[in-house]
């Protein structure tokens, strides 16, 4: 018998995160009623994200109500509290309290099949998910497919895979073409529905597909995933040969930020070694320099006349200024290196201890978990350790980045392509993190603009940017992208954020990295290793970074990019 593949991902986000504006405008409203009520305080903190103070507060809160309607928001905060705190029982008991009437209905049979689902009570929670289709509620297609994501996973577990097949293809339906996590996800959700059926000449070219676009998606659990699920595909169809090789790809993702982080012990001993290389080499120059000094002095006291002995101090005089410039321009390049080095290092030990130590405890945490079968709280832990693996990953890839350019090994290729595509992929890749923090990214982007600069350079540079501006804008501020023909010599890619903005003296260290050279490493401190990284490869396409900002308003950043024309 083959072996079934399943890979089930449950949208756990679904219960605290349909109708947050429509909760948001009817408890502002009540909190204009009612300023300083036990009510407002309690959805200070849900708007916060402080769900351990909803939890404590809620129940004193739920005496005081006074209508159906504060109660019901109220019974909703305590439910999205108690998931998030891992109580599903709690979260079911608050969310089946909620009203059956107005627009509260929709809501409450969403969140119970979702509840019902975590907790596999797989009929219940497809009875609630019927409700909630019933009363045909308007919704974003993002969230569409999230909710039948979820009734598929339920039709899976009831072995309904006709109807699992129907909500997989609805799903595959809402996705975007540049969506490729939701695309992975799809086409492995059919292939598994195809696969337990033993339909294999439908379920296996999913499989390749999801596989294929894996490959080029920079999300290792997918590659892994993916990778792995081939493996199993073609054991079960005895070619032995090619499983083999898929679990070898399988196993070399799984080692890869392992290899990533050996590499770079590697090439720090390396550059040790080079150090010592060049302090010894010094040594032994200086030993030299010492004896042909020994030598000038024998010549000069043995001379028998002026012009021999002129003659021979102007010789030696030329080669010891000549050993000079060579020991001069060596001690210059060693200083260099050793400032890089220095500069790499104190990076590396400042921005990776509290990264490194919060793993540590991560995986502390996950061992102590899994010791005492807390099995509901492993998934959110080993998330957690996800993003924090990622955000270093970041920064060594700046590092890295930075080293080779400094080194001259940065591959570097100046080509013409039309910019629209380039920016919109960038943007997409944190359009969920600006959901998360609910900041609006918008994008105006010309589509007739082509320019003229190494396309992997200026990934970099916008990863950078967008980074930072998400980063430093906070929930509710709004981020505007957008495109422009500047002249016929440059176009724009301006980036507008309403963060919390640079002060005059920090600003004015970001622009003196414009001309910014080894020997002023020193005295950039304050200024992050990604706009240091972003001025130097901007500054390498022949492009210009301008940056304007006010504190508490916010910062706009322009880069300049030569037309293709040009």
């Amino acid at each position: 018998m083959k072996k079934i593949i399943l890979f089930l991902l449950i949208s756990y986000n679904v219960i605290y995160s349909q109708d947050l504006e429509f909760l948001k405008e009817r408890a502002e409203i009540i909190c204009k009623e009612k300023e300083n009520s036990k009510f407002c305080k309690v959805f200070s903190f849900y708007k916060n994200s402080e769900f351990d103070s909803c939890y404590v507060h809620i129940n004193e809160s739920l005496l005081k109500v006074s209508t159906i309607e504060e109660r019901d928001i109220l019974n909703y905060i305590q439910g999205v509290s108690a998931v998030r705190k891992k109580l599903l029982k709690k979260a079911l008991n608050s969310i089946s309290l909620m009203s059956e009437s107005g627009d509260f209905k929709a809501l409450k049979e969403l969140n119970l099949g979702s509840i019902h689902l975590r907790l596999k009570d797989y009929d219940k929670a497809l009875a609630h998910y019927k409700n909630w289709e019933s009363l045909n509620v308007k919704t974003t297609d993002k969230f569409a497919k999230k909710v039948y994501h979820n009734i598929g996973i339920v039709y899976i577990h009831k072995k309904s895979y006709s109807k699992a097949k129907e909500y997989f293809e609805k799903e595959l339906s809402l996705i975007k073409e540049k969506d490729t996590l939701s695309l992975i996800r799809a086409k492995m959700d059919l292939a598994n529905v195809y696969y337990n059926q033993y339909l294999d000449s439908d379920a296996i070219p999913l499989f390749e597909e999801a596989y294929s676009l894996a490959k080029s998606y920079p999300n290792l659990e997918f590659k892994q995933l993916t990778s792995q699920n081939m493996a199993v595909v073609e054991k079960n169809r005895k070619n032995y040969q090619k499983s083999v090789d898929y679990y070898m790809e399988y196993g070399r993702w799984k080692d890869s930020i392992w290899n990533r982080d050996k590499i770079w012990e590697l090439t720090e001993k390396d550059k040790q070694l080079a150090v010592a290389q060049k302090q010894q080499e010094i040594v032994l120059q200086e030993e030299q320099l010492k004896r042909q000094a020994v030598v000038q002095k024998s010549l000069v006291i043995g001379a028998s006349g002026l012009l021999v002995f002129l003659g021979f101090l102007g010789y030696f005089y030329r080669e010891l200024r000549s050993k000079n410039r060579f020991i001069t321009k060596q001690k210059e390049e060693l200083n260099v290196a050793n400032k890089t080095k220095d500069y790499l290092f104190s990076v590396v030990s400042h921005d990776l201890r509290s990264p490194i130590n919060t793993i540590k405890r991560q995986h502390e945490k996950l061992k102590r978990q899994l010791k005492n079968k807390e099995y509901d709280a492993v998934s959110e832990t080993t998330n957690n350790a996800i993003a924090l693996t990622e955000s270093t990953s970041h920064l060594l890839n700046n590092v890295l980045h930075w080293s080779l350019e400094q080194n001259n090994q940065l591959s570097f290729k100046a080509e013409e392509y039309p910019l629209k595509p380039l920016v919109e992929q960038a943007v997409y890749n944190f359009e969920e993190i600006a959901e998360a923090k609910n900041i609006a990214l918008t994008t105006k982007l010309e589509a007739t603009i082509l320019v003229k600069a190494d396309k992997e350079s200026l990934k970099i540079v916008l990863r950078n940017l967008l980074d930072n501006a998400l980063k430093y804008t906070g929930e509710n501020g709004t981020i505007a992208i957008k495109t422009y023909k500047d002249s016929e010599e440059f176009s724009t890619i301006e980036i507008k954020d309403t963060g919390f903005g640079i002060s005059e003296e920090k600003l004015a260290k970001i622009k003196g990295l414009e001309d910014l050279s080894i020997d002023k490493i020193n005295r950039s401190e304050g200024v992050g290793l990604g706009m240091l990284l972003c001025q130097t490869l901007i500054k390498k396409n022949n492009g210009k970074l301008l940056i304007d900002s006010e504190l508490e308003v916010g910062t706009t950043i322009r880069i300049l990019l030569p037309n293709a024309s040009a």
